[in-house]
């Protein structure tokens, strides 16, 4: 008797913690499935931090952290891959929202740069075709983003003006296109048959990518000067700004390294100079941003925690280090090469605070077990805490 009576309530026993097993299960999914819906486009720049990191431990000899880098790359790429796929198939409705959003449109152009930065450094690596490959998606990609969004997101827009939209993710589009030069520069020394290609679509690029700095920037100037500028508004995407100042010498640097070819000669003496016109423009910017952050942060009590676009200005902290090696070496600058070196391991130091914080918001937002509530439930309604504003998208 005491027999049955044991095993008679060991199975409600049983069935509640099924059931609170299950409920833990659905809370999860759910959180899981609101952080992929709010999953912000310009989520690529983690590979963009991640890889160029991985290009600046290999240019000063850090090989293991280098290979680290470069491994964590690739998962995080592939994993943004799969989540944007997911994504498209199951909120095609949020998709279409950010291409009309100007505020969140260019950050789709972080795709582009990401997956040319990645390319790069598999260069270095040895895979040459991964990295052709990648030139070929991300170039296609690239003219097809460069008049969709400026469509979709500023011109169709009936709202006017459409200046006060403006920030610094409107940068990124200059980032991938001179990431795109920077691909086809790193190709160059391979593509015997293609040089010539090649040398095209780098001056191209980069050409494109110095007048799209110069469109960005007056719209974001614009939009400083004639609307109420507030603490909140100057997010990590303004670092953008002199990110794409580097990424512009740093394509410079490598077309100036390239060979002979009819474009590249009749332009290699203006590219050099221009690059050391954009890396003192870069430089000059660096203490602004930071008295921006310090203003933000410590003068209006933003708090300082984890969003997505910290991404944002990871990635011009470990650009600007590399272009500055890569300039000092091109045009025979060494005080520059000293201080891009120098600068490698700030952005180091800031990429680990970050993706630090990413796996911490991570595990808060998305994977914590819901707390137990008074009957030993969750207390946590499925989808609560892991909705569209609270994972890790934003």
């Amino acid at each position: 008797m005491t027999w049955r009576t044991s095993g008679h309530r060991a199975r409600p026993a049983a069935a509640g913690a099924a059931a609170t097993i299950g409920q833990v299960s659905s809370t999860v999914t759910a959180r899981a499935d609101g952080a992929v819906a709010s999953l912000t486009p310009g989520y690529f720049a983690l590979v963009m931090a991640t890889g160029i990191l991985s290009i600046g431990a290999d240019l000063e000899g850090v090989r293991v952290l280098s290979a680290v880098l470069l491994v964590l790359c690739v998962v995080v790429f592939v994993l943004l891959l799969a989540l944007t796929g997911l994504r498209l198939v199951r909120h095609r409705d949020r998709i279409a929202e950010d291409f009309l959003d100007p505020a969140r449109a260019f950050g789709f152009f972080t795709y582009v740069a990401g997956t040319n930065v990645l390319g790069v450094r598999l260069f270095m690596a040895g895979y040459h075709t991964i990295t052709a490959v990648f030139l070929a998606l991300t170039l296609l990609a690239w003219f097809v983003l460069g008049y969709v969004v400026p469509w979709t997101a500023v011109l169709a827009k009936t709202e006017r003006p459409v200046v006060k939209y403006a920030n610094g993710t409107w940068f990124i589009w200059v980032v991938a296109s001179q990431s795109v030069a920077v691909a086809a520069a790193t190709l160059e020394p391979t593509g015997e048959s293609m040089r010539g290609a090649l040398a095209i679509v780098a001056v191209l690029s980069w050409s494109v990518g110095v007048f799209l700095y110069a469109a960005a920037g007056v719209m974001v100037a614009l939009r400083m000067m004639l609307y109420e500028l507030r603490p909140v508004d100057l997010n990590p995407p303004y670092w953008v700004s002199m990110g794409a100042c580097a990424i512009t010498v740093l394509a410079g640097a490598r077309i100036v390294e390239m060979a002979a070819a009819p474009m590249v000669d009749a332009t290699r003496g203006l590219v050099a100079g221009l690059a050391v016109v954009f890396w003192s423009f870069a430089t000059w910017l660096m203490p602004v941003l930071f008295g921006v952050g310090l203003w933000r942060h410590w003068r209006h009590r933003i708090p300082l925690q984890y969003e997505a676009t910290l991404w944002s200005m990871v990635f011009p902290l470990g650009m600007y280090a590399v272009a500055g090696i890569y300039l000092g070496q091109a045009d025979d600058l060494p005080i520059v090469g000293w201080i891009g070196r120098a600068e490698l391991w700030l952005a180091m130091a800031v990429w680990l605070l970050v993706f630090l914080s990413m796996l911490r918001h991570v595990y808060t937002t998305v994977l914590r077990r819901p707390a137990a509530g008074p009957s030993g439930g969750s207390a946590t309604a499925p989808g609560a805490g892991g909705g569209a504003g609270t994972g890790p998208g934003r």
